[in-house]
């Protein structure tokens, strides 16, 4: 019998090389993969350090590969990277709201432009070292189930995946917790075993998003007012790309007590600022909803759901507000609700779908 051909993702991280090692072990034909997305030459020696795709990345892939003794490519995808997520992430700013570029590259660079040459090349699935489940449901459906540990669990920035990269993906460290991972790793004599997991945007490795903006954008970031809520000028702010919802560093105000960025407005380009009760509320509404679980919902449903990827995510009610709007009315209210972020909801902790938060 043929064996069934999976090509991995490999970031030279931990992950990645223990699923294919585990893959391998499982019979199946494993081919290792480093997706190359930085513009140029001087970028990507910024990120040589760290990372998921930079120069160490790559190298570091390379001789895990080598030492598995499985095949192993560099594939070019600068270009949809850089209209998916680095445009994305940019305009998503500049219209004040807070995104999540790991999401956008999950969905639309590591599954589906990955996905699509690898189909092209006789691949029959894709994989990842991400600590999330893939389950078939008893009506056809595919879902992501929740990692054994809930620490590591990654199922908050895949819920956007559709049913058919879910059919040809494969998740293998989804049993494991991290430690279990890195004591595999060990064993098999893997040098990555204790490299540090990566923490920061990869393609922002100095942090310095406002700087990034500008210079991809190419726009002069405006200065404006600092606002209360019924329009009282507080003070100046440097450009609403420096702030998020819920922020309280680096506002230099002296309000003689503790403030918070609860609003911003880029129409009239202004930052509100608030009280700390003035975060929290129950309804969140999300928008560009992926149903994964199910292909929809005919009226309410309890459940729970994360507002970002370290909520611990809280009980709701979960309804259609319109056709492509859902409404999670939470049953104690959730801090600081942040537009452009995810709003992720789970059943019997399964994802039954998720969306973005307006």
């Amino acid at each position: 019998m043929k064996k069934k051909k999976a090509v991995v993702g490999m970031s030279g991280g931990v992950d990645s090389s223990v699923a294919a090692y585990l893959l391998k072990e499982q019979g199946y034909e494993v081919i290792g993969v480093t997706m190359q997305i930085w513009q140029d030459e001087d970028e990507l020696s910024l990120e040589e350090n760290g990372g998921c795709c930079g120069l160490s990345a790559v190298e570091d892939a390379r001789r895990v590969a080598a030492q598995l003794q499985i095949p192993y490519y560099v594939m070019n995808f600068k270009k949809v990277f850089k209209e998916k997520v680095m445009d994305y992430f940019t305009e998503e700013y500049l219209c004040g709201r807070t995104p999540n570029p790991c999401i956008a590259c999950n969905r639309y660079v590591k599954w589906e432009a990955l996905l699509s040459r690898c189909m092209d090349i006789g691949a029959d699935y894709i994989a990842t070292g991400h600590y999330a489940r893939i389950m078939r449901l008893r009506g056809g459906r595919y879902t992501l189930a929740q990692s054994v540990t809930a620490e590591k669990d990654q199922t908050y920035a895949l819920y956007n995946l559709t049913q058919e990269q879910l059919a040809h993906t494969l998740m293998p460290v989804g049993d494991y917790s991290k430690d279990e991972i890195r004591r595999i790793a060990e064993q098999i004599g893997l040098r990555v075993a204790h490299k540090p997991d990566s923490q920061e945007i990869c393609f922002v490795p100095d942090h310095d998003y406002a700087g990034f903006i500008e210079r991809t954008s190419g726009q002069r970031i405006e200065e404006g007012n600092f606002v209360n809520r019924d329009g009282k000028i507080l003070g100046k702010h440097r450009g609403i790309i420096h702030y998020t919802i819920g922020q309280r560093k680096g506002l230099n105000l002296s309000m003689g007590h503790p403030v918070f960025v609860t609003g911003i407005r880029p129409e009239t380009n202004e930052v509100v600022i608030g009280e700390s009760k003035e975060l929290f509320g129950r309804v969140v509404r999300a928008r560009n909803v992926n149903f994964m679980s199910v292909p929809g919902l005919d009226g309410s449903v309890r459940a729970m759901a994360k507002i970002r990827y370290n909520h611990r995510g809280d009980t709701c009610l979960v309804e259609m507000e319109d056709e492509d709007t859902i409404r999670c009315t939470f049953d104690e209210p959730v801090r600081a609700a942040t537009p452009g972020q995810a709003l992720v909801i789970y059943r019997d902790g399964c994802v039954l779908g998720g969306g973005t938060i307006i």
